[in-house]
């Protein structure tokens, strides 16, 4: 009698949903092209070109330099995304600027294992500080209830890949609630004027694809969500008494060397985009 061997399917090993990055890239390619095609956006091939591949060749030559995976070429696509989406100027040496800027602070600025800035957010800001002629654009984003929902979705996606959903909800809370405090409870606003105000695209941009990086975020759970309301009162105190229209990006950058004592105090796992880490995945 022969014997019956069962032969049982491998399982696909799905490595592209193991790391975050590549849902990232593919969402923020995707706001891209909606606001391109369907919010009727003047689509700068040549700046979104000059943006991606700085960005990218910057990335490369300090790999390079440090001898690291070419993995971390994937975290340069998402700042150079980033600065598509948010990062406006004229001059399109303004804009290579701001995306050398924000991929050479990766490997310049380092406080033990890990950068100290958002990248995409220190480009913007050392753009504008240094040449006076780059700027954020919240109102390209209109609030389109198709992109605000689709922005959810996304959003839920990533935050829970890489556990910063946190930090969303902790800046979300802090800024709005105080938003709400004033127009609504305070000044006696419609309800109609609070939403309006936490319906803007770039806001959510902010929120969710920005304020949560994982990497410049504190590493404790309960060090984010105090980092994330601090960031929330710092951008309602710029947005409502100093009438700054880009508050969540100066914020950020005011709040972000906080996260070193976080750390120190509250402690924390550093975050590796995969499991299979090494410090090739740091950058």
């Amino acid at each position: 009698m022969s014997s019956l061997s069962l032969t049982l399917p491998k399982v696909p090993n799905f490595h592209l949903l193991k790391d975050a990055r590549h849902f990232q890239i593919i969402y923020l390619g995707g706001f891209l092209l909606y606001g391109i095609f369907a919010l009727g956006w003047q689509a700068n091939l040549a700046a979104y070109a000059l943006l991606i591949s700085v960005s990218l060749f910057t990335q490369f030559v300090f790999l390079k330099k440090h001898k690291l995976s070419m993995q971390g070429l994937k975290s340069a696509m998402i700042t150079a995304l980033g600065l598509c989406l948010l990062c406006k100027s004229s001059d399109l040496w303004v804009l290579g600027l701001a995306a050398f800027i924000a991929i050479s602070s990766k490997f310049l600025i380092r406080y033990k294992d890990s950068h100290l800035f958002n990248p995409a957010n220190i480009g913007i800001i050392g753009a504008i500080l240094l040449t006076g002629k780059a700027w954020v654009s919240p109102g390209q984003w209109g609030s389109d209830v198709v992109l605000l929902f689709m922005m959810g979705a996304a959003a839920l996606i990533v935050l829970l890949k890489v556990g910063r959903i946190d930090t969303s909800l902790g800046f979300l809370f802090s800024f709005g609630g105080l938003i709400f405090i004033e127009q609504v409870i305070y000044k006696g606003w419609p309800l109609d004027h609070f939403f309006h105000s936490m319906s803007s695209g770039t806001l959510l941009l902010f929120t969710f694809f920005m304020i949560t990086d994982p990497k410049t975020t504190p590493k404790a759970p309960k060090a984010r969500i105090i980092w994330a309301v601090i960031i929330g009162v710092f951008t309602y105190i710029l947005s409502s008494w100093f009438y700054t229209f880009d508050a969540p990006i100066w914020a950020l950058i005011i709040v972000s060397p906080l996260t070193v004592f976080l750390n120190k105090k509250y402690g924390g796992k550093s975050f590796h985009w995969i499991k299979q880490s090494s410090k090739s995945y740091n950058k």
